[in-house]
């Protein structure tokens, strides 16, 4: 029988991916309504602006990260004594960094957009008008990261789905109505979106009234509780830093050297990889809880093995998931939207790389923060991410090519990924040479083998029925290459139980 944190983690999972599922289905749906609505131009306009935005706001996953492992930490080693101290503190960091953040966002970041990105001159004051409500936008997102952090460390998947499936729908909505409204669509799409984010945030705040009756906004300082929390987050913010410049920062670059229109390819082909990324951020928000827990309550054993099989199902999910996409790239994207963006395709290939690399890193990363001493491991990756953005340029100016910046996002993470086993070995005496054995061997195995029998079975230029024979066929390859070689003995005696299982339920 599965361990009861085992069947936790499977529980929370599935429910995420309810939540996953119903997001990704309106998600693509909403991506294709407000390219059509925006047209090309206005769309790439609004996401080089917008992810400048994220850009400034790069503190906003620091901040998660570091809220998230406090209240994980407190309930592993003290069953949540602290928590209300912990909330209420918390709270207090974030109102800081989100003042910090609108001001250096309206003053520099304003500056920025204004001179410096490359934006048509009729459109420059929508630009401007969408930027602003974008920074309102996100500094009410900072605000909720607190109230997101208690749903997910108490690990009430449930509810964090409920919430997350309401804010897609307020988006859809939002979408629908701005075919409908006769002002600019651009300024408008921003002013909704804002409007979202403060119905979710309210809405975030009725729910950690109604299930965590303890737990309530109040003054309490705690000097020591403040410094060690903003202290956390201050080094994390260094590492998202990197990790924002790393993304943003090289869509900044296509934006100067090539323009909107290619912004719009690789932000179209960024949503297909997060629609994919999502299967494995289920798993990974399931599992980190664990993680922390675990290191907390001093079972450094067990927590080594769960980061050894989370970094490999993370790999094993996507690889399944993003073969037969990976393998149909225009095919798909033409469904999708019709008339895609120029360099969609490619960008969506490559960016797909990168987070199947990524994707073993992440429990690693989750295992650094449950430790509290991140500092050494800020400093050395996120100065490995950061070169991501120098590289690209140089890059770009040897060989003018758009995809040059996506190539050096996959060196960088690869590098990153052994700078990451190597110190997490310092941290917490894990032994570098087991996980290399159990999950990027096996990994590289699966990937290699699944893509070269799937790259046999390709029907070129394939569509209607044909396609989707072509999807199938490959989806089955991989899976099969996927149990046979991914999964030990153990893993498949216990998958097999669980489809048993299963389907003794449904019958």
């Amino acid at each position: 029988m599965l361990a009861d944190h085992h069947k936790r983690i499977l529980r929370n999972t599935s429910m995420l991916y309810i939540r996953m599922l119903f997001a990704m289905a309106v998600g693509l749906y909403t991506s294709r309504v407000v390219l059509n609505v925006l047209g090309v131009e206005d769309f790439g306009i609004y996401h080089v602006v917008a992810g400048f935005v994220a850009l400034l706001g790069f503190m906003l996953g620091a901040m998660t990260t570091a809220t998230q492992r406090y209240f994980a930490f407190d309930l592993g080693q003290n069953s949540g004594k602290n928590l209300n101290e912990l909330f209420n503190t918390s709270l207090q960091v974030h109102a800081l960094l989100a003042m910090f953040i609108v001001l250096i966002a309206e003053t520099l970041g304003y500056w920025f957009v204004s001179t410096q990105l490359t934006i048509p001159p009729g459109r420059l004051d929508a630009a401007l008008i969408a930027y602003h409500l974008s920074v309102g936008a996100f500094a009410v997102n900072v605000m909720t990261v607190p109230l997101t952090a208690m749903l997910m460390a108490n690990e009430r998947m449930g509810l964090y789905a409920l919430m997350s499936m309401a804010d897609v729908l307020l988006k859809l909505v939002a979408v629908l109505l701005l075919s409908y409204l006769a002002h600019d669509k651009l300024s408008m799409y921003a002013a909704l979106l804002l409007a979202v984010a403060l119905l979710s945030f309210n809405g975030y705040v009725l729910i950690n009234r109604s299930v965590f009756p303890t737990v309530r906004l109040r003054w309490i300082w705690n000097t020591k509780s403040f410094r060690n929390m903003l202290g956390f987050t201050a080094w994390n913010t260094w590492g998202n830093l990197a990790a924002a410049m790393s993304e943003q920062g090289n869509n900044v670059l296509l934006n100067i050297f090539f323009g909107p229109t290619v912004n719009a390819g690789r932000s179209i082909a960024s949503q297909a990889n997060g629609a994919l990324n999502s299967f494995v951020s289920n798993i990974q928000a399931a599992v980190n809880p664990q993680i922390v827990k675990q290191y907390a309550s001093g079972q450094h054993q067990q927590m080594h093995e769960l980061v050894q099989r989370a970094s490999k199902y993370n790999f094993l999910l996507l690889v399944t998931l993003a073969m037969p996409v990976l393998l149909y790239t225009q095919q798909l994207l033409e469904i999708w939207l019709v008339e895609p963006p120029e360099y969609a395709a490619i960008f969506l290939q490559l960016t797909i790389i990168v987070s199947l690399i990524d994707s073993i890193s992440r429990p690693l990363m989750t295992s650094v923060q449950a430790t509290g001493k991140i500092r050494l491991y800020q400093s050395v990756v996120g100065g490995i991410l950061l070169l991501n953005v120098p590289l690209a340029f140089i890059a770009i100016q040897i060989w003018p090519s758009p995809t040059l910046v996506i190539w050096s996002s996959i060196v960088v993470s690869i590098f990153a990924l052994i700078a990451r086993l190597f110190i997490l070995k310092h941290l917490t005496e894990m032994t570098v040479m087991l996980y290399i054995r159990t999950v990027v061997c096996r990994v590289a195995m699966v990937g290699a083998t699944a893509g070269l029998l799937s790259y046999f079975i390709v029907f070129q230029n394939a569509h209607g029925m044909l396609l989707l024979l072509g999807l199938t066929s490959n989806l089955v390859c991989t899976m099969v290459v996927v149990y046979l070689l991914g999964l030990d003995a153990k893993e498949k005696k216990h998958l097999s139980m669980l489809v048993i299982q299963l389907y003794r339920k449904i019958i």
